[in-house]
């Protein structure tokens, strides 16, 4: 019986050991699935903290509905009951620029009607009909491709806030192609972006769906009834046969034909071997882990660079903050100089996430803008945010509830040529048989992403160990 060992006990290593215990029982064959994770609690940075009737969420806020992967795996494991979906709220998001918030227009009369961007820059967008095309063999970046269609002023206050919502990054170094590949496809195949939506929208009709335009990235926001933690909770529960927390892997090598690992637990060492291993840790654990195996791959991975990002959640009474929390939250351009990235109204969006008459706020500090600012100590990071939260909504009351969680290396950043080093990895790993990579490090940084991912990796196992019986 072959035996798969999984390291890394995140979403990515979750997911991969469910598919394979799905993969190995529809194929009536057996397979010993083992999963280390180093610390005491698996999930990775998908945890809740609940406290005082507050969910508050270290990462992630759930996944999006515009593609069917993690909704998909939730029905699999039969927790569509524990689904929570977002409130109508979600849909209104807002930029702060120039001293105040504007909300984010879903629709042309709305962009149009908009104070947040000058009608020398709203001129600019609707010339993208006319922007020229993509440069030939160049991995573009966010910020050169939002010049050449978009203008200046839409890359300052809509493109680079997007970027810092989903990144933590800076739009100039990162790469289109890996960072938003629909958006690179949907120039490539209408020729350009407003051609592509409509062209999309037709076809959605002659489909016969039903999709109202929105200021969002699309899809319906989804979480779980008490926070995204739920669906790890779920998944180590299925495998936690197999699954040994508090167990670190630091050394991959090969011996006589198996893949050996070293191992700790408790300050003790040990080894086991392996016919199949998934790297299912960050980018940069998988470089340590691989080094004494294949220095040239450890090079590539540890290339990878991550943003460090620090989370502030803090709870109020709802009668004390001034301001209706009536939308999603905002986001705060580089130009405009403050020193957190935006902030969530997480109760809003999710009424469960705070008790009655309670609200819940998450702000965002760091990313490759302040690095500094999220490495602060908690004291001073929460005295910085509600300074901040001051000058950006007007909330000046006294939390009842204030928690920070850092992140020293958040947020995995795929940097213009990232898909090349992608490549450089794929031909190591063709020289590793045995090895495979998962995380949100390579193909998408979101859970649909990492879902996905982890089902095609085990695919791929199930597949060799078959064509190699």
């Amino acid at each position: 019986m072959k035996r798969i060992v999984i390291i890394g006990g995140g979403i990515s290593g979750l997911c991969t050991a469910h598919y394979l215990v799905r993969e190995f029982l529809e194929s009536g064959k057996a397979a010993e699935i083992v999963l280390f994770e180093a610390e005491k609690v698996p999930g990775g940075k998908m945890r809740t903290i609940r406290e005082s009737g507050f969910h508050m969420e270290w990462g992630p806020n759930g996944f999006l509905t515009n593609k069917p992967y993690s909704l998909e795996l939730v029905k699999e494991l039969g927790a569509e009951n524990r689904l929570a979906r977002s409130s109508d709220l979600a849909r209104k998001r807002f930029i702060f620029s120039g001293g105040m918030l504007h909300r984010l227009p879903e629709n042309p009369p709305a962009f149009f009607r908009s104070r947040l961007l000058s009608l020398r820059g709203k001129i600019r967008i609707a010339g993208e009909l006319i922007a020229p095309g993509p440069p030939a063999g160049v991995d573009e970046s966010l910020g050169d491709f939002a010049r050449r269609r978009l203008g200046a002023e839409a890359l300052e206050k809509l493109i680079d806030p997007m970027v810092t919502g989903i990144y933590a990054g800076d739009p100039d170094r990162m790469s289109l192609r890996s960072c938003f590949p629909l958006i690179y496809d949907l120039e490539r195949k209408y020729g350009g972006l407003v051609k592509g939506m409509i062209s999309l929208q037709r076809e959605r009709r002659k489909a016969g769906e039903k999709r109202e335009m929105s200021a969002g990235p699309g899809g319906i926001l989804m979480s779980f009834d008490h926070g995204v933690q739920a669906l790890t909770d779920i998944l180590a529960g299925n495998v936690s046969g197999g699954l040994h927390l508090g167990v670190k892997v630091d050394r991959v090598v090969r011996r006589e034909g198996k893949i050996l690992l070293s191992l700790e637990e408790n300050g003790l060492r040990g080894e086991i071997d392996t016919d199949v291993a998934v790297i299912a840790t960050p980018a940069y654990a998988a470089a340590e882990m691989l080094g004494s195996l294949d220095s040239s791959l450890q090079t590539a991975l540890a290339a990878i660079p991550y943003s460090p990002i620090s989370v502030v959640a803090l709870g109020y009474d709802k009668g004390t903050l001034g301001n209706p929390l009536d939308g999603f939250g905002f986001l705060i351009p580089r130009g405009e100089r403050r020193k957190i990235l935006g902030a969530l109204w997480d109760s809003s969006v999710f009424p469960n996430r705070a008790p009655e008459g309670k609200a819940l706020i998450r702000a965002m500090v760091g990313g490759v803008r302040g690095p500094e600012l999220a490495a602060l100590p908690s004291s001073e990071l929460l005295a910085l945010v509600r300074s901040e939260l001051s000058a950006t909504m007007g909330v000046t009351a006294e939390p009842v509830l204030s928690r920070t969680f850092f992140h020293e290396r958040g947020i995995p950043q795929y940097l213009v040529g990232h898909g090349k080093a992608l490549s450089r990895i794929e031909e190591r790993l063709a020289a590793n048989p045995g090895i495979h990579l998962n995380s949100n490090a390579y193909r998408g940084i979101a859970l649909n992403d990492c879902v996905l991912q982890s089902r095609l990796t085990a695919e791929r196992i199930a597949r060799g160990i078959a064509n190699n019986e």
